[in-house]
């Protein structure tokens, strides 16, 4: 078998120890038939040369994860050091009482001790105990984003999680956040790709040591019509002049931003064009076409009807 292919990573600057976090990770969103599929795929992923996992208490993926990791580390394959592995707090728990049990019944699912990364999935809290998605309007409560914060850092100092971060939060709810954050988030998981680019985010993150993670890279995930990203003819010219497929070009460009991304392939082969993305650079006629492309969100949201105020657009 060819050597696993080593992945760059990004300091964590909003952590004590500067935690590094793998530019690519290996996303895990609901497959909700395909238990075994997730398992194989990423143990198969272990052997390429991922070491990020990203999943979350409302994918349904922790316990296929945990089996998949709990099989390599025991076979050696790789060491709980060499892991990073995220998950996330879903608005049923994004309350200040429910935050540690939460992340504890998490660690239970996937067999771990501890997680790398923890975050807050929505700046929304819901109805405890009630599970639906979307989310229903009548079930959505008021979100005291302090009393969350401060269990997410007592997360920290019981040393259940090593970085704290939050996913789907736009400038103004980072803006909210950093008022009352004694620990600042180390990340901040969003949608992010060719079509919908995250300028003024991506500044604002930059400006306070938080690292994007993009989610949907190649604009897949709730996909509704064409896709934006992998079927523009222009980036299809891109790809060919550099001998790379559209999706290459698409994480290339991520990483040139200097973001993480987590992508998702169960393919074998696609896993590893993923990461053959490091020896290689687009070139600056490539950068003005990329900053052409008409931006418009894939992501509305999770609840139902969408919520005006969910980002700041």
């Amino acid at each position: 078998m060819a050597a696993a292919i080593e992945i760059p990573t990004r300091v964590l600057t909003n952590t004590s120890d500067q935690l590094k976090i793998p530019v690519i990770g290996m996303g895990s969103a609901p497959d909700f038939t395909c238990k075994k599929g997730t398992r194989d795929a990423i143990i198969e992923a272990i052997k390429q040369g991922y070491r990020h996992f990203d999943t979350a208490a409302a994918y349904g993926s922790e316990q296929a994860l945990g089996e998949a990791l709990k099989e390599t580390l025991d076979l050696g394959l790789v060491s709980r050091e060499e892991l990073f592995v995220t998950s996330k707090l879903w608005v049923t728990e994004n309350h200040p009482h429910l935050v540690v049990p939460a992340l504890q019944k998490s660690l239970k699912t996937l067999q771990l001790e501890y997680l790398d990364l923890y975050l807050i999935h929505w700046p929304l809290s819901s109805t405890p105990g009630k599970f639906s998605f979307p989310i229903a309007m009548e079930d959505l409560l008021p979100f005291d984003v302090k009393g969350v914060w401060e269990s997410m850092e007592e997360c920290l100092k019981l040393g259940l999680t090593k970085a704290i971060g939050v996913s789907n939060f736009s400038v103004k709810k980072l803006q909210n956040l950093l008022s009352v954050a004694n620990i600042l988030p180390a990340v901040n998981q969003v949608e992010m790709n060719l079509a919908w680019q995250q300028k003024e985010l991506r500044e604002f993150c930059n400006a306070n040591g938080i690292v994007l993670t993009a989610f949907s890279p190649l604009r897949k995930g709730g996909s509704r019509g064409p896709n934006e990203v992998m079927e523009n003819d222009m980036l299809k010219e891109i790809a060919e002049a550099h001998g790379k497929t559209i999706a290459q070009v698409s994480l290339r460009w991520l990483y040139e931003q200097g973001v993480t991304f987590a992508a998702k392939s169960y393919d074998k082969d696609r896993m590893n064009q993923d990461l053959q993305i490091f020896d290689w650079a687009l070139t600056k006629e490539d950068l003005e076409k990329i900053d052409q492309i008409k931006q418009n969100r894939l992501i509305p949201g999770p609840t139902k009807p969408q919520l005006n105020d969910l980002y700041d657009d």
